[in-house]
């Protein structure tokens, strides 16, 4: 579970409430529930229209991806790395056959065993970049959803507020029922921009922060792959490999420079 995800969420929803009760106004003069059908649900509804089936009732993938935090133990892969290559020096690729068996990560232990199997490197080198693009592509189907989504929210809170002004100006006759009527109506425009800024556009920043994130790994393994079946000396592969790793995340015995 992401504890920044949940707690800025819960923590942004807190100071709004907290902000009205600082400034002596009734909760209760900001809450509609036809206000939040309107903005939820018809800009839900939008995205329906816009996206495939699947994509749009499979929003909860992508939302659980946000919700929790991916380890991606980045030392012990170069560390894995730089073994397979030290192997491979001294007993030839064939030997990290038997090894395949531990590696946890499908990608890695792909491209690994093309390694084993003789596969040209330039085709390897394809496959592996080809994969990649797939990966940031269905990624890419996540986060733009949420953007997208963002985008749409505002519009149904101001779809709200015209529906109300509408309502009020059918009942000019009650001068009573106008600014109570009037607020009703900002209140779904309120709706629209805290669900699309306070909700929707930080879990497509989230979603992209985890996929840039899940990208710099697979790029290590790449390299790391690579390096293996053209026989690169495992010190020069380990310090190679951790150039990728900001300075804080490297080991001491680790000579790559900022």
């Amino acid at each position: 579970m992401d504890i920044a995800t949940i707690g800025g969420l819960i923590g942004g929803f807190l100071l709004i409430v907290g902000s009205i009760i600082a400034a002596g106004n009734a909760m209760s003069l900001y809450l509609d529930v036809a206000s939040v059908i309107i903005v939820i649900f018809g800009s839900f509804a939008a995205m329906i229209v816009a996206n495939p089936l699947q994509r749009t009732l499979g929003f909860t993938k992508y939302l659980n991806i946000a919700m929790n935090v991916q380890v991606f133990n980045k030392e012990a892969i170069i560390t894995q790395l730089v073994t397979f290559a030290d192997n491979a020096r001294k007993e030839g690729l064939l030997s990290l056959d038997d090894a395949l068996n531990d590696v946890d990560d499908d990608f890695l232990r792909g491209g690994l065993r093309l390694v084993v199997d003789g596969t040209d490197p330039d085709v390897i080198k394809k496959i592996l970049y080809g994969n990649l693009s797939m990966i940031d592509a269905r990624h890419q189907d996540g986060i733009e959803f949420f953007g997208n989504w963002a985008k749409i929210a505002p519009a149904f809170g101001m779809i709200g507020t015209l529906l109300g002004l509408i309502g009020m100006m059918a009942n000019l006759e009650d001068t009573a029922s106008i600014g109570p009527n009037m607020a009703v109506a900002l209140i779904t425009t309120l709706y629209g921009s805290i669900f699309a800024n306070l909700v929707l556009m930080p879990l497509q920043i989230k979603l992209d922060d985890r996929n840039k994130e899940e990208l710099l790994v697979k790029e290590i393994m790449v390299q790391g792959i690579l390096s293996i079946q053209s026989g690169d000396n495992p010190r020069i592969l380990e310090d190679k490999l951790y150039t990728y790793l900001p300075p804080a995340e490297r080991p001491q015995k680790s000579s790559g420079g900022e």
